[in-house]
């Protein structure tokens, strides 16, 4: 991305998130977290697991991704002593750890604080540059970013 380009991003000046682990990013609508064989791996080791079972892991075309209970959750939130948190955030899949620097919620910042209202990490706490957050975002179609 060229400089001018930087220049015309609504971003330009950086954003600001910290990951409160309220869960709220790990329940909702039907979805798909995308998890890479390598991550399947990390995560059944995390667990000490020799792999991930049915009930953790589905086919999708010819990719993987994570379960969901039927009330949206994502497999791996857990509910400890009234506080929802995510059982594998150390070793967490890539589409997660670039939450919330997705291209959906960067297309403007209209699209951003709506998902600002549901995530009370976002607009708060750490500030992460123009750059950072680029690389988070692109990082979901190279998978080339550290834990």
């Amino acid at each position: 991305m060229s400089e001018s380009d930087k220049k015309e991003t609504w971003y330009a000046d950086g954003l600001r998130f910290s990951c409160t682990q309220c869960g709220n990013c790990c329940t909702g609508a039907p979805g798909y977290v995308f998890v890479s064989a390598e991550e399947i791996d990390r995560i059944a080791a995390f667990l000490e697991q020799p792999t991930l079972t049915d009930r953790q892991l589905r086919r999708v075309g010819r990719r993987w991704s994570l379960t969901e209970r039927r009330n949206g959750d994502c497999t791996f939130l857990k509910n400890i002593d009234g506080k929802r948190i995510c059982g594998i955030y150390s070793v967490r899949p890539l589409q997660c750890r670039t939450w919330p620097f997705w291209d959906a919620l960067l297309e403007t910042p209209d699209t951003w604080n709506a998902a600002a209202r549901g995530c009370p990490g976002m607009n708060k706490g750490q500030s992460h540059t123009f750059v950072q957050i680029e690389v988070r975002r692109t990082a979901r179609r190279t998978e080339d970013l550290p834990s």
